[in-house]
């Protein structure tokens, strides 16, 4: 059962994981976003000095970036009213983002890649631990529907375990986890490459960084850089 288009919904509501560290990739991954998108999009950064009155708990060991938690608080902030799309900070879109709304179901209180990624090394990006758990990386891209994820309060995000959270123990079933093509978190390194990448995830590390400045992918991704930059007159 596809979701009828409602008026609040004609605008796609993107949340993306920001962290400071990472401020390039915020930007690259939304102008790959909005130079493909064929309707509106708002796409916000859940800054956490932006949610300082929201999300006050102490940042956990194991934590590798700024926005682990707070991509929860995506319902909330969107007063648990229609439709809105999580993602991490760390991607690439090659495909319009409107192909991805369309696919919300009312079926499901939230739609997600369903991975079997089981990492092989130990630590990732700016030496963060790398941890195995099941579920990993369903949470890098939600799509919300905001209504029937209430149990997302703000209390309950600042008071679950990390399991809890991205092993998405605040739904009452797996039943209400719908699933999204591959192709819409695509792991850059771990999944086969292929033509049918939408949105690719350099979940291990981005060429932003000197250590994967040659992985896979690297070079579209700079040259999106390079778009997101330029300045000029229109040829």
């Amino acid at each position: 059962m596809i979701v009828v288009d409602a008026p609040e919904d004609r605008l796609i509501r993107i949340f993306v994981g920001f962290d400071p560290r990472e401020t390039v990739a915020y930007h690259v991954l939304a102008r790959s976003i909005q130079a493909r998108a064929s309707a509106p999009v708002a796409i916000a950064p859940l800054a956490l000095s932006q949610l300082k009155r929201v999300l006050t708990r102490e940042r956990h060991a194991l934590q590798s970036t700024d926005f682990s938690f707070s991509r929860f608080l995506t319902p909330y902030l969107s007063d648990y009213a229609g439709w809105s799309l999580f993602m991490d900070c760390d991607m690439l879109m090659r495909d319009d983002v409107a192909r991805l709304w369309d696919l919300r179901d009312e079926r499901y209180a939230v739609q997600v890649v369903k991975h079997d990624h089981r990492p092989r090394e130990t630590t990732k990006f700016l030496g963060a631990a790398q941890t195995a758990y099941s579920k990993k990386n369903w949470s890098s891209v939600m799509l919300f529907n905001n209504a029937r994820c209430k149990s997302l309060t703000p209390d309950y995000v600042n008071s679950a375990s990390g399991l809890q959270l991205h092993q998405f123990q605040w739904l009452e079933s797996d039943a209400m986890i719908g699933e999204l093509p591959q192709r819409w978190n695509h792991l850059v390194g771990y999944d086969a490459p292929g033509a049918e990448i939408s949105l690719a995830h350099f979940t291990i590390g981005g060429p932003y960084f000197p250590e994967y400045a040659d992985c896979p992918m690297a070079e579209e991704w700079r040259a999106e850089r390079d778009a997101m930059l330029y300045a000029g007159s229109q040829r």
